[in-house]
């Protein structure tokens, strides 16, 4: 039976992303009540899109056998360049959002609080909160997918810089005229690590007439996925283990160069290609990392790889929620 302090314990964390939206009830303690996923559905507009995020949030609330009332508030990580004192998204690339505003309109549609924030910031809040128990007070960020994208905790609290874009990691330059990024650089981060970057090298090298297994796991490479990496490196194809060993040294020698400039507590990696490949990939960027730091820029430093999984963004935007209305 539900207690009298309810209203002050409830929150849901959502992830708002460019296919799916999830959205999780979390405790006063941050344990996972309920959850809820649905298609984000971009190409309705962002009016419907918000509708779609309301409607998740009260599935969430509807799986954990709870109403509405008793809940504080919400928690939203969204992909891209959001103004959160505005709450309002900036720029959104993977949803076609410029100057969106959030806060208001789901405010109005839920009847609680809403925070927004952008949604590798919240994820790197959930693990702190969740799995590092709030005891760093200094944690980078690294999630690695289909981009790379990164937050920073600073002395216990986001560090979002003066226009509120700092956290773009995957847009580091790592090889002068590298790869083209989606961003219109080239040698980015994102264009030499990320399952995108993956993927287009592959197809290059099987256009090349390199073999693969993965055009046996796969005959359409536009469809290739984290999982079917894992499995060809598992089975020791050559050209996948070459791409992903790469990947691996280009993200060893970024965050050589985050750990020499911001020397954190706790550097915390994710996202699909992490936990696909994490295992495989983790010796290699550790070494990296060692070649490439400052004496004394690693002493301390923690380097470890999420167990949120999917959860991370939810658990952070929870947790946002939490600290914003204590």
């Amino acid at each position: 039976m539900a207690d009298s302090n309810n209203k002050l314990g409830y929150v849901v964390g959502v992830d708002l992303g460019g296919t799916k939206i999830l959205a999780g009830l979390f405790d006063s303690v941050l344990g996972l009540r309920g959850t809820a996923k649905i298609t984000t559905k971009p190409q309705r507009g962002p009016g419907a899109v918000l509708e779609r995020v309301a409607r998740c949030v009260r599935d969430a609330v509807d799986e954990a056998d709870l109403t509405m009332d008793q809940l504080r508030a919400v928690g939203l990580g969204v992909p891209g360049t959001v103004d959160p004192a505005l709450g309002q998204v900036i720029f959104a690339p993977n949803l076609g959002w410029r100057e969106v505003a959030l806060k208001e309109p789901l405010e109005q549609l839920l009847g609680v609080p809403v925070w927004v924030e952008n949604d590798c910031n919240v994820a790197v809040l959930g693990v702190q909160a969740a799995e590092l128990k709030n005891k760093p007070r200094s944690v980078l960020g690294v999630f690695i997918g289909t981009g790379i994208g990164g937050g920073f905790i600073l002395n216990g609290e986001l560090y979002s810089g003066a226009a509120h874009t700092a956290g773009e990691v995957g847009h580091m330059v790592l090889q002068m005229n590298g790869p083209k990024c989606g961003c219109g650089g080239r040698g980015c981060f994102e264009a030499l690590a990320s399952r995108t970057a993956m993927v287009q090298r592959i197809k290059t090298a099987v256009n090349g007439g390199e073999k693969t297994v993965l055009t046996e796991i796969l005959p359409d490479l536009e469809r290739l996925r984290s999982g079917d990496l894992r499995k060809a490196f598992l089975r020791g194809d050559k050209l996948t283990k070459t791409v992903v060993e790469d990947a691996a040294g280009y993200t060893g020698l970024a965050l050589a160069n985050l750990a020499n400039l911001l020397n954190p507590e706790a550097i915390v990696l994710g996202g699909g290609i992490i936990e696909a490949l994490g295992e495989q990939m983790l010796g290699i960027i550790l070494q990296t990392m060692k070649e490439h730091t400052m004496p004394g820029a690693m002493t301390g430093v923690e380097v470890r790889v999420s167990t949120l999984g999917d959860h991370a963004a939810i658990t952070g935007g929870a947790a946002l929620a939490m600290r914003l209305t204590q």
